[in-house]
């Protein structure tokens, strides 16, 4: 599938830090579309100490989470390991697994950050860009901001807040468990992404005792990279 060429990622550290200043006035925060039936997750793997990156994209039928795609590829990247500039590390690689992608969802989710981000654009904002497509960012850690403990059941949030602005929302995806860090990147919202972050979360979905921390497309686009770094055969679930 097509994207659309923004910039080059040839760019010492500083001059990423200067292009997201630029690319950060282009992100549009918006309602979803009210009709969803395809979600895509995406993830990386690496290698301890390797410059090889395992990148992948999982394309899930909603509401029944059922994978109906997947791509993969295995690159390497040239752009060094710093805090805040995930995205010039990464998305050239998930990028090309995109070209290669049979099914164009409705929304991608990234392991990662949307605007919850020091210069509010993080790797879900800078990728929504690229493809000219809503995306959410679902992150396990927390890069900036501070929130008060959701209360412990599933689908409870709060808002994170950095410097007076609320960038997103820590959300309780399993009782008692840690929230996950969920925010918008591209052509979303902050109540469209809670929403179908727990729509993703199939047990919760089903009103029943949540397995999973993780949304089902993010979870099973990581089991999918990790599956491509070890060189096996990835088969989705079983509903």
């Amino acid at each position: 599938m097509t994207i659309q060429q923004l910039h080059s990622w040839d760019l010492q550290p500083s001059e990423a830090v200067a292009l997201q200043s630029q690319l950060r006035e282009k992100v549009i925060l918006q309602p979803l579309p009210a009709h969803l039936n395809l979600v895509a997750g995406a993830d990386i793997s690496f290698n301890k100490f390797s410059d090889v990156i395992y990148a992948g994209i999982v394309v899930l039928q909603l509401p029944e989470l059922e994978v109906v795609a997947t791509s993969g590829v295995v690159t390497t990247t040239k752009f060094p390991y710093v805090p805040g500039l995930l995205s010039f590390r990464e998305s050239p690689a998930l990028l090309e697994a995109w070209e290669t992608l049979t099914v164009r969802p409705n929304v991608l989710m990234l392991d990662g950050q949307g605007i919850a981000h020091p210069r509010r654009i993080g790797i879900a904002s800078h990728i929504g860009l690229w493809l000219d497509l809503p995306t959410i960012g679902c992150a396990k850690s927390l890069l900036v901001g501070k929130y008060e403990e959701p209360l412990p059941e599933a689908g409870n949030w709060t808002p994170l807040i950095h410097k007076g602005d609320t960038i997103g929302a820590a959300l309780r995806t399993k009782h008692r468990v840690n929230p996950v860090y969920v925010s918008p990147g591209h052509l979303a919202d902050l109540p469209g992404s809670i929403d179908l972050m727990l729509r993703c979360c199939k047990d919760y979905a089903a009103k029943a005792t949540s397995k999973y921390r993780i949304p089902e497309p993010t979870r099973l686009a990581h089991l999918f990279v990790n599956a491509l770094r070890r060189g096996e055969e990835w088969m989705p679930p079983k509903k």
